[in-house]
C-alpha cells in the first residue's frame, strides 16, 4: 500500500530536492512538516566577488545552488539557500581555524551586524522564485573568557560568521530584529510562501 504524503503536501507533487547538506536546514524544514525527497548539495565555489555586498552574495549563491542542482535533476523542485554574515561592507565567512573564529567574535562583540539569507526555488519548468531576508542582531560585549570558552566548543566550525545562534551563542544576542530561523539558515515564513506559491505546500 502506498504511503500517504506528509501533511500539507500533495500526492501528485514533483519530488523536492534540498540543495544543501546543512542539518540545520533539514531540521527547519521538518518544522513545516517537510521531509525532502532527496538531499543534493550543489558544491559551488562560495568565494565573494570583488566588492560584492552581503545581500547580493546571499542571493547569487542561493540562486546558483538551486539552478545547478535543477540542471541535473529534471522534473524536480529544487530548494536552496545561502546565509551570509556581514559587518558593514565586510563579509564574515566560515572561519578557517580557531584563531579566525576568535577574530570574528572580537569583531561582533558589542556591536550590531546583519545576517542575510537568500532562498531560491526552481520549478520543474525552470522557473526561478526567490526571497532575500535580512536580520539585524547585536551581541553584548563579550569578555575574553566568554570568547575563549565559545571558541573552545568548536561550534564555530562550518558556520558563517563563526557562531551558531541555535546553540550556545544565542546567549550572546541582546537584540534581534527579523527572522530567527533565517539566522539559523532558512527563513520559515518565506520558504513556506514559496512552496505554497507553486502548489507544493497546501495553505
Amino acid at each position: 500500500m502506498q504511503e500517504a504524503p506528509p501533511a500539507g503536501q500533495d500526492a501528485g507533487r514533483p519530488p523536492l530536492i534540498l540543495a544543501s547538506a546543512s542539518p540545520r536546514r533539514l531540521d527547519l524544514l521538518a518544522r513545516l512538516g517537510i521531509v525532502p525527497d532527496r538531499i543534493e548539495p550543489a558544491d559551488l565555489d562560495e568565494t565573494p566577488r570583488k566588492a560584492e555586498m552581503p545581500r547580493r552574495l546571499a542571493q547569487r549563491l542561493a540562486r546558483a545552488k538551486a539552478q545547478a542542482v535543477a540542471a541535473r535533476s529534471p522534473g524536480a523542485l529544487v530548494l536552496a539557500a545561502d546565509t551570509v554574515v556581514g559587518v558593514g561592507r565586510r563579509i564574515l565567512g566560515k572561519p578557517a581555524d580557531a584563531a579566525e573564529a576568535r577574530r570574528f567574535l572580537d569583531l561582533l562583540s558589542g556591536r550590531r551586524h546583519r545576517v542575510t539569507t537568500g532562498v531560491a526555488l526552481v520549478s520543474p519548468d525552470g522557473t526561478l522564485r526567490e526571497r532575500v531576508v535580512e536580520t539585524t542582531l547585536a551581541f553584548h560585549r563579550l569578555t575574553d573568557a566568554q570568547a575563549e570558552d565559545y571558541v573552545a566548543t568548536g561550534e564555530w566550525e562550518g558556520k558563517a560568521g563563526g557562531y551558531a545562534i541555535h546553540q550556545r551563542a544565542e546567549v550572546f544576542v541582546r537584540f534581534l530584529s527579523g527572522s530567527h530561523s533565517a539566522v539559523v539558515g532558512l527563513p520559515l515564513f518565506e520558504t513556506a510562501q514559496l512552496l505554497r506559491g507553486v502548489g507544493w505546500l497546501r495553505p
